[in-house]
């Protein structure tokens, strides 16, 4: 049975196609710390991409968004929804110990209206590139690592 990481903040998956970057998603999870990866209507894949790092971080299973929302809300967290065209930046916004990054489908972003969950704050990764996308497990590694620069000594 997976347990929890040692860092407070979790990473959720907005409908990620269930490919190769859910499990390399998790293996970054392990290796930063995150206390759990949250699935929200993610069907089944190939857990070996992770290398072993399915079984070491709780995944927590979610139809829709609402419910992780809901459930996330109650535990303190503050959601940010990482997005290319936000005025957030990451590395110049502080991070809160609770925090919950959504990171949405490869190519429709997230699965809800913003407007409808209202305390969902977005950030943007800054990109100095034409493309303002980045792959989702890089984008997702990428605020991991920012996270434990804000809160230890990396």
């Amino acid at each position: 049975m997976a347990t929890p990481g040692e860092q407070p903040f979790v990473v959720v998956l907005d409908h990620l196609k269930a490919g190769f970057n859910v499990p390399k998603i998790f293996r970054s999870a392990e290796a930063f710390g995150a206390r759990e990866v949250h699935l929200i209507g993610i069907g089944p894949f190939d857990p070996a991409p992770a290398k072993g790092s399915f079984k070491k971080v709780p995944a927590r299973f979610h139809e829709h968004f609402d419910s992780c929302y809901r459930q996330l809300l109650e535990q303190g967290y503050r959601l940010f929804a990482l997005e290319p065209d936000c005025g957030n930046v990451l590395n110049t916004t502080p991070l809160p110990e609770k925090a919950a990054f959504i990171l949405g489908h490869e190519e429709r972003g997230i699965s809800f209206e913003r407007a409808d969950y209202p305390q969902v704050e977005c950030l943007a990764i800054p990109q100095l590139g034409g493309v303002q996308s980045l792959n989702v497990s890089v984008a997702a590694s990428i605020v991991m690592y920012e996270y434990l620069r804000q809160h230890t000594e990396v």
